[in-house]
């Protein structure tokens, strides 16, 4: 049989590529032909429409919602998380199989068969569609996977400006006070590059592209709820709740409520005559004047003091509650090495890194340090006891030195899939004492990602490292002792996740 597969999660670095190399090695050793679109960070090399028509079946292995799914209408489609094709491709291939022999594909072009079901596929089967907690899982990830890049770029153009500058660079462009001197601030950005110099201008850069996230995210939840109508009044209402203050909470209500006006006016069934004009004039004008005047005057605002509330308490932590918040998040890191839990606690560090100066930095410090500590310490372990490893482990574990040192979690999913019993209690362990540590130490990071490359403007960079190191060991050696408590692997038996996935998804 000939398949299609589409494969996407919400970084596009890792999982997607791994659950594409998997599935197209389960579907060649079961004796079918399988072209996978890996809608990655890196773009997509799109399925021609022949390919999509030749096709007895299609396979969705996404944590997003799909982009332009309506190319695959008509055809049988088995669809789960990125996650479950890593661990388990040759079952999908089969039940791709399966659902092509009860349900011929339609034949002719892509689309012909009707409309499909525009949720999001985690976990959806063909016949019946996901529920609605698939769906909204499914939206909130296409919101944080867009908004990742901006994280990135801003805060580190943001934590390269106190290095060449100073910690007083942001006074030198906002105004203010700093250690007794008082800067006016730069009025007129004409002369920032006079007034602030080569710092100022990565500052105002980054932080302009910081100042994006909240809009980024509310735009693309609605985006991945009501296709291209949601992002008018996805981006209007994340704007809105950073104008007011109501920041990420706010952000994600504010996508909500954008995709579900969005949908409902795309609905509504109006004369021919003004069918064009519906998207390009009404549904924006209309769906954007209904979420801002929500936004502003119902939700709004009891979001911005639940969030305010929230900055104030994080502020206001220290000592034994400060570590045993860092253990928590370390925690949820190591829970499901990059999916949505962990998803979640990089989104609070992310959070407090730009709700506040100050104390808020050694919060995405733990955030950071508890996501490499996962990887460094599989490979750890693959160094100390190969043994219990197979040979497919020892050589992704090559590769995990480099992936958990780059703060890429993912690298330790070939290991969970192969033994998520014992790899992953191991891995919230080691999690745990690397961000208990790193909020010990007070460690602080402007970055918002970047590992060890961004060590440098890491404040005590040296206990950071050696709360990694301490946590990777930990990790290690609680994985060491739970392998040898089962039954040992035996060195020459493969797992279910092929030798090469985390290699090439570093590639």
């Amino acid at each position: 049989m000939k398949f299609v597969a589409v494969t996407a999660c919400p970084t596009g670095i890792a999982h997607t590529y791994m659950a594409a190399e998997a599935l197209e090695e389960a579907a060649k050793a079961a004796g079918h032909e399988l072209t996978v679109e890996t809608q990655g960070s890196a773009g997509a090399e799109r399925l021609t429409p022949q390919q999509i028509a030749d096709a007895d079946a299609v396979i969705f292995a996404a944590d997003v919602e799909v982009r332009d799914r309506e190319r695959f209408a008509g055809k049988p489609l088995v669809a789960s998380g990125v996650k479950r094709a890593i661990g388990g491709a040759p079952a999908m291939v089969a039940e791709a199989e399966q659902a092509a022999l009860r349900q011929p594909a339609t034949v002719g072009a892509p689309g012909a068969g009707g409309p499909v079901d525009r949720g999001p596929v985690p976990g959806a089967a063909a016949a019946g569609g996901p529920h609605f907690g698939i769906k909204l899982r499914g939206w909130l990830m296409t919101g944080a996977s867009y908004m990742i890049p901006f994280v990135a770029a801003g805060g580190i153009l943001i934590a390269l400006s106190f290095v060449i500058g100073g910690p007083e660079v942001a006074n030198k462009v906002n105004g203010g006070v700093f250690q007794g001197v008082e800067y006016p601030g730069v009025t007129d950005l004409s002369k920032l590059w006079a007034e602030a110099g080569f710092a100022g201008i990565l500052f105002k850069t980054g932080a302009l592209t910081f100042s994006m996230l909240v809009p980024i995210l509310a735009g693309f939840i609605a985006y991945a709820m009501a296709d291209r109508l949601g992002l008018v009044p996805g981006i209007v209402g994340g704007l809105v709740a950073s104008a007011i203050g109501a920041g990420f909470l706010g952000g994600l209500v504010a996508g909500l409520l954008a995709g579900a006006v969005a949908l409902w006016l795309g609905r509504i069934q109006v004369p021919r005559a003004v069918r064009g004009v519906m998207p390009v004039v009404v549904i924006p004008l209309v769906s954007a004047f209904a979420v801002g005047f929500i936004m502003l005057v119902f939700v709004g605002q009891p979001i911005a003091a639940a969030t305010r509330g929230m900055n104030d308490w994080l502020g206001g932590l220290s000592g034994t509650n400060a570590i045993a918040l860092g253990a928590l998040l370390g925690l949820m890191m190591g829970f499901d090495l990059g999916g949505p839990v962990n998803k979640v606690a990089y989104t609070f560090g992310v959070a407090a890194l730009a709700g506040a100066a100050g104390g808020s930095s050694t919060i995405m410090a733990a955030v950071m340090a508890a996501g490499m500590a996962p990887p460094i310490a599989l490979a750890m372990a693959t160094v100390v006891r190969g043994t219990l490893f197979s040979k497919a482990e020892r050589e992704a574990g090559e590769a995990a030195w480099l992936l958990g040192a780059s703060f890429i979690t993912e690298g330790a999913i070939p290991f969970a899939a192969g033994d998520p019993v014992r790899v992953i209690p191991s891995m919230m362990v080691g999690g745990a004492v690397t961000g208990g540590l790193s909020m010990a130490f007070k460690c602080s990071s402007p970055a918002p990602h970047g590992g060890i490359w961004v060590a440098g403007l890491i404040g005590k960079p040296l206990l950071w490292i050696l709360a990694i190191l301490v946590g990777a060991a930990v990790g290690s050696l609680c994985v060491i002792v739970a392998k040898s408590i089962g039954r040992p692997q035996a060195a020459g038996e493969e797992v279910a996740v092929p030798a090469g996935s985390v290699a090439a998804a570093s590639a």
